[in-house]
Formats: C-alpha cells, sequence, structure tokens
C-alpha cells in the first residue's frame, strides 16, 4: 500500500485515524501496531512475519542489554555511558546486530551475489545450471529502513542514551509505525523514546499534519510522476542526444527529489496526526554549495544514522588524515550499497566518498574553506549540483555499461542513433517543460515543508487544502504512479 493510492487516501487513512482516536490512550499503541501491520501485510502477509521476528529479537536483546527483566523498568543508574558492559551484555548486541544485518544482506543482495557468481562464471566460460539461474528472492519492502530503527534501540540502550522499554507493544509499535515504515525517515530510538511515553495530541498537530501531507502528496503526484515520465522515456531508449539526455538527467534529478522528500513530508503529516514529531528529512538540498553541504541536507536521517553508528565507530576523524578518508570511502560505500543492490548503487557511493575526501583534503589544506556567498557561491553551488546531477545517472542507470553510454551521450561522446530524434518531441511537450519549471523554481527558491508550515494561518490552509485536491484529482487519471524508494 502506497501514500499516494485510492485506497489509502479515502479508507486506509480515515478508519485509522477513526480506530486510533476512538481507542482509550492505553490501546492507542496496540491499535496502531495492529493497523501498521495491516498496511504493511497489505502486498505480501509473509513480510509481516520477518518484521515480527526483528521486533522480537530486538525487544529481548534491548532487556537484556539493559539487564532488566520482562516487565520491569531498568535501573537508571544503567545508563551512565561509561559503565562497562558484562559479557552477557555484549553478547545480546551482537545477537541483535548479527539477526538484523543477516535478515538485510540475505534478502536485499542475495541476488546482487547471485548475479555476480552467474557473471564471474560465464567469463570464466563455466556454464550456469538452470537451478542457479532461477533462483531469486523477492525484497520485502522497506527492510532497510525498519532494520536499521531497530537495530538503533538495542545500540542507543548498549550506549546508555535511553533506558529499555518494558512493554513490548511500545517497542513494536515504534518500529511498525505506518507512517515512516516502509521509506522513512529513520526514526532512532533515542529520538522518539520520551513519544512513546508521552506526547500531545493538539488541534495544532492535526492541521499541521494535514498540511505537511498534503503537500507532500503534490510534490508527489503533481511533480516527482510528470518528472519521472520524461527521465524514464530517456534512459529508456536505445541511443540519446546530448541535449536530450541532460534533460532526462535533469528530470530524474528533480524526480528523486520531489517522490522522496515527498513522501518523507507525508510521513511527517501522519505522524503528526497521531501526535508524533518525527525528524525533518530534507532541507533544500538542491541549494547545497558543497558535496559535504549536500549531505547534511539529503536524507538527513540516513547521513545522522551513518555518522553515529558507522563513521564514529570506524573512527571518524581522530585518527589521523588516511584514516579519515577511508572512513568517508567505506561509509559511503556501504551507504550507496544500502540504497539498492547493483553496482551502480557502489559506484555512486564510490563518487560521493571521493569527492567528500577531496572536499575535507581541501579544507585542511588551505586552512578555510571558500565563501559560500557572492561570485564563489554561485560557482560552488553550480559544481556541486552538477556532480549531483551526474552522479544521479549512476544511481538511475540499469547498469555501469548503461550509466557509462547515458553519460557519454551527455558529453556529446558517439553520434546517437536516427530514433534519437523523435525523443525530443515525446520529452519537450509544454506539460513536462511546465513541470520541470515549476520544480526548478521550488528547488532554487521554494520554503521546505515544515518551515512553510509551521504557522498556518486560513490562507495556508486553504492553499494545501487545494493542493490536496488538485493531487488526488490528478492521481485518479494518471496511469503512471510509481514511488521509486521502495525499491531501496
Amino acid at each position: 500500500m502506497v501514500f499516494s493510492s485510492h485506497l489509502f487516501c479515502f479508507y486506509f487513512l480515515p478508519l485509522s485515524l477513526l480506530v486510533y482516536y476512538a481507542l482509550p490512550r492505553r490501546g492507542r499503541h496496540l491499535g496502531l501496531t495492529l493497523l501498521s501491520y495491516l498496511f504493511y501485510g497489505w502486498a505480501n502477509p509473509a513480510f509481516m512475519l520477518l518484521m515480527l521476528f526483528s521486533t522480537t529479537v530486538d525487544y529481548l536483546c534491548g532487556l537484556v542489554v539493559a539487564e532488566a527483566r520482562p516487565f520491569t523498568d531498568g535501573d537508571p543508574a544503567r545508563l551512565d555511558p561509561s559503565t562497562v558492559r558484562s559479557r552477557r551484555q555484549k553478547l545480546a548486541l551482537g545477537v541483535s546486530l548479527v539477526s538484523n544485518l543477516s535478515l538485510l544482506g540475505f534478502f536485499k543482495y542475495f541476488n546482487l551475489a547471485a548475479d555476480s557468481y552467474h557473471a564471474l562464471l560465464a567469463w570464466g566460460g563455466i556454464p550456469v545450471t538452470t537451478g542457479d539461474a532461477v533462483l531469486r528472492v523477492t525484497l520485502p519492502l522497506g527492510i532497510s529502513f525498519y532494520t536499521f530503527q531497530s537495530m538503533s534501540y538495542t545500540l542507543d540502550v548498549y550506549r546508555g542514551r535511553c533506558a529499555a522499554l518494558r512493554n513490548p507493544i511500545d517497542f513494536a509499535c515504534y518500529v511498525s509505525m505506518f507512517p515512516q515504515l516502509v521509506a522513512g525517515p529513520i526514526v532512532r530510538f533515542s529520538e522518539i523514546a520520551e513519544q512513546l511515553k508521552q506526547r500531545s495530541h493538539t488541534l495544532q498537530k492535526m492541521a499541521q499534519g494535514f498540511a505537511c501531507f498534503s503537500l507532500g502528496m503534490a510534490k508527489k503526484v503533481l511533480i516527482a510522476n510528470p518528472c519521472g515520465k520524461v527521465a524514464d522515456l530517456t534512459f529508456g531508449a536505445a541511443s540519446v542526444e546530448s541535449l536530450d539526455a541532460w534533460w532526462g538527467a535533469l528530470a530524474y534529478t528533480f524526480q528523486i527529489y520531489f517522490d522522496f522528500s515527498g513522501y518523507s513530508d507525508m510521513a511527517i503529516g501522519l505522524g503528526l496526526m497521531f501526535g508524533f514529531v518525527l525528524p525533518q528529512n530534507f532541507d533544500a538540498p538542491y541549494r547545497a554549495r558543497s558535496i559535504t553541504d549536500f549531505w547534511r541536507r539529503w536524507h538527513m536521517s540516513l547521513s545522522r544514522w551513518l555518522k553515529d553508528y558507522l563513521y564514529i565507530p570506524l573512527g571518524g576523524n581522530r585518527k589521523g588524515r588516511g584514516r579519515t578518508y577511508l572512513n568517508l570511502m567505506i561509509v559511503m560505500l556501504l551507504g550507496g550499497l544500502w540504497h539498492g543492490a547493483a553496482w551502480t548503487f557502489v559506484a555512486w557511493g564510490a563518487v560521493h566518498g571521493v569527492l567528500l575526501a577531496i572536499e575535507r583534503w581541501r579544507r585542511e589544506r588551505r586552512g578555510i574553506d571558500m565563501p559560500a556567498t557572492g561570485g564563489w557561491g554561485l560557482v560552488r553551488w553550480t559544481t556541486t549540483f552538477l556532480a549531483v546531477v551526474l552522479s544521479w545517472v549512476l544511481f538511475r542507470a540499469d547498469s555501469l555499461g548503461h550509466a557509462g553510454r547515458y553519460l557519454g551521450s551527455m558529453l556529446g561522446i558517439g553520434a546517437a542513433g536516427p530514433p534519437a530524434s523523435l525523443l525530443g518531441g515525446l520529452i519537450f511537450r509544454p506539460y513536462y517543460v511546465l513541470c520541470l519549471c515549476l520544480a526548478a523554481s521550488i528547488v532554487g527558491f521554494g520554503h521546505t515543508t515544515w518551515s512553510w508550515t509551521e504557522e498556518l494561518g486560513l490562507r495556508k490552509a486553504g492553499a494545501a487544502f487545494l493542493a490536496l485536491a488538485v493531487a488526488l484529482l490528478a492521481m485518479e487519471t494518471q496511469g503512471y504512479n510509481p514511488f521509486i524508494y521502495f525499491i531501496f
């Protein structure tokens, strides 16, 4: 089930709100958990068992890490991060990490490993058996997100950042909460622990949540979908002329931002409707003036997760320049692989890792960074945006070879075939041009959804309602309505 669907907007969401607010406060977490499992298992009920297994393991491991018995609160003294952890606590943390990473590794990367193995056999002239060739594993939706969330619980409890939950329903609600279940933002347990104990339900939250959801829906349906159609046409063409290739890459650049940030806006809005304040996930990333700045603004919940649970434990920047650059590369390679089980994602992560290392090296060498305003600011923004657009080609391409050919077309390398001249008539239609121009104006000058909805008046509320109405009407007529982050 996706947010931008008739089923969700007209049936599931109203039913969920009705059930949630009809229940007594003590039963709301159970009600929200059951609704979330229904939401998640709608496409494939078997996926619910996988999430339930991960939830059970981490809940029990959290109790052991906190050295608390079931249904008893942990000793607050044990929250001291300097406390020496016992072998039992370390073992419980290891079980949590291994079980989550094993599930993620098997379901997400088995097919990549199998394909790479078959390619290696073919390269060596060894025939591939029929059984090996057809074996495939179905990727459960959202497994990359909820495994990271679930792991953050045991890690935060182990580090003493928060107490373990004694109520398994509260923990199940945290892991399975449908607003951010399948595509984030990645909510770390320490960010929401207090809200699971107590939170307010106000009209202001409900109004802001409705506005966030409405604008996110409009971003997804009215901008991301048309941009995605242009991107699919160009990346799916057998040959592309240089101008068309740039237009398609720009369309994908806007598609992935408005698709993912639109979903995040809807998730944050839904969270507010149920009383939860979820972390922001985007802060105008295409206005960044460096790749470092880009990653402070893009998918911020993932960036913080990787920094706190991977980069810093690896040593961060505390073990010399060489180790710092190596840590950056490791984090970005794994970040790329987290997004998808293909070598294109690994290459995308490697490109960003190299760029981050180069920027850090230049800052350390110069002692100061170049100005972010004036002429230098424009140069920095242009080069950063260009690097991001080019790197998205790796992210979108079907293979490394496809990415190489497409980048070659953008740079004018190689002659396009005669059919390529017909592509322009499809992707430069006035409607598509208008959508991309609208996307560019919002990216360059628009407010973030959160800042725009913080103070709502009648005019803003009316604009949000109109945006939602237009998006719902468009959704009913569109035949193209993918959500690209479901595959990640």
